[in-house]
């Protein structure tokens, strides 16, 4: 049992004796990209990492050699998201870490992408809203043990991260056949329907197929106008999710959009609203709400006109296989900012079938998206619980609470 004293940091506790202490200026630069996003070319040369996992691609290259990145405001701030080497571009908010002096990179990557997201979480590091400071960046200590212990850490840990990024890897792709595997039964029933021996047509749509013969195919505004009434006052903020349709924004905590100090101007949503995020229809945000409540002024809000349409089969219906006829009938000068006109909603043709088929549909997709996502649940638990063993065993490590043997 090696001696053991206090590190003076709380998130850390005791470090072998013999390990030292310095602040992060003091083991490398530390300095910002100069890109903004709109630079951002998806078939450019160099990459260009930004505040998220996401790797995109630029024209130019500004930096050239070894760094660490970490995220300098917005939802993932203070996380380390890359590790780059040779020629590529950073966003202009994004940190990095480079000209490492005394310190393994690997060992700092380790080390600071563990601690610091430890210290973000507890809001010392970070300001009144999701971002780093970059005096309290560079004043992060770091415990350093001997270069010999610093190399047998990395490569301990290098093996044993390999294993479990592998093995996450795996499930991830499990999950995301699963997800695909949803998306066709949904999409599958609501153009199809549940009998596979109806006579069929052709639905005259290229993106929907045939359809069985039966059906009508009518246009969006015979069945739907927008009704968007100022807030009533004494409701909840809602929020539009293309995973989850229209939820209370409360109720979950990744949401990072700030609601407006002054709601006045929002729209009222009621029960069965259909609404409408015009800026990410083509990504699939749309969906009828089942809560009463008020939502950005930006969105759509649609009531039905008759009773010929059960509602959750029409959300299934648009949030299944509708998102490349909202990108064509989308425009704007960045993919990022399109927007759907209302005009081109309302010429929109919906598939309806027979009102008890429409019943029929909405009930066998929640059946299986229900079987479906209770599988993706488990494995999205296996997921979190290999990360958290993961960052158990970084820390474990990199502060010496366990030993590799030399």
């Amino acid at each position: 049992m090696r001696e053991m004293k206090d590190s003076g940091i709380d998130i850390v506790g005791n470090i072998p004796f013999s390990w030292k202490t310095k602040k992060l200026k003091y083991l490398c630069t530390v300095e910002t990209g100069d890109q903004d996003t709109q630079d951002a070319n998806p078939d450019a040369e160099y990459p260009f990492y930004v505040r998220s996992p996401i790797v995109e691609r630029s024209d130019r290259y500004t930096f050239n050699g070894e760094g660490i990145l970490m995220a300098g405001d917005g939802a993932g701030a203070g996380r380390i998201f890359h590790r780059a080497f040779g020629k590529y571009a950073v966003h202009q908010r994004v940190y990095r870490l480079a000209n490492f002096i005394d310190i393994h990179t690997s060992f700092l990557y380790y080390y600071f992408s563990n601690l610091f997201a430890v210290q973000m979480d507890k809001g010392s590091a970070q300001s009144t809203v999701p971002s780093v400071r970059l005096p309290m960046l560079t004043d992060f200590n770091i415990c350093i043990p001997t270069s010999v212990e610093q190399q047998a850490i990395t490569t301990f840990l290098d093996s044993k991260c390999t294993v479990i990024n592998s093995l996450t890897a795996d499930i991830q792709t499990q999950i995301d056949i699963l997800e695909q595997y949803k998306r066709s039964v949904i999409t599958e029933a609501v153009t199809k329907g549940l009998n596979s021996e109806v006579e069929m047509k052709n639905s005259g749509l290229d993106w929907i197929g045939t359809v069985p013969k039966h059906w009508k195919i009518e246009k969006f505004k015979f069945h739907l106008k927008r009704n968007e009434p100022k807030n009533p006052g004494n409701t909840v903020v809602l929020s539009l999710y293309r995973e989850y349709g229209v939820i209370q924004k409360d109720s979950r905590d990744d949401n990072f959009n700030k609601t407006s100090e002054d709601t006045s101007n929002y729209k009222h949503v009621r029960v069965g609203n259909f609404v409408v995020n015009k800026m990410k229809a083509w990504q699939g945000s749309v969906g009828i709400s089942e809560y009463e409540g008020i939502i950005s002024p930006a969105y759509f809000v649609y009531e039905f006109l008759n009773n010929i349409i059960y509602k959750r089969y029409f959300h299934f219906l648009l949030r299944g296989c509708y998102k490349d006829e909202f990108m064509r009938l989308s425009g704007g000068v960045r993919v990022g900012q399109w927007d759907l006109s209302a005009e081109g909603l309302a010429n929109v043709p919906i598939l309806i079938p027979p009102y008890e088929e429409q019943c029929d549909i909405a009930n066998y997709i929640n059946k299986k998206t229900r079987e479906i996502e209770l599988i993706i649940s488990d494995k999205q638990y296996q997921l979190e619980t290999l990360a958290n063993y993961k960052k158990s065993l970084i820390y474990e490590y990199v502060t010496g609470k366990k030993e590799v043997p030399l």
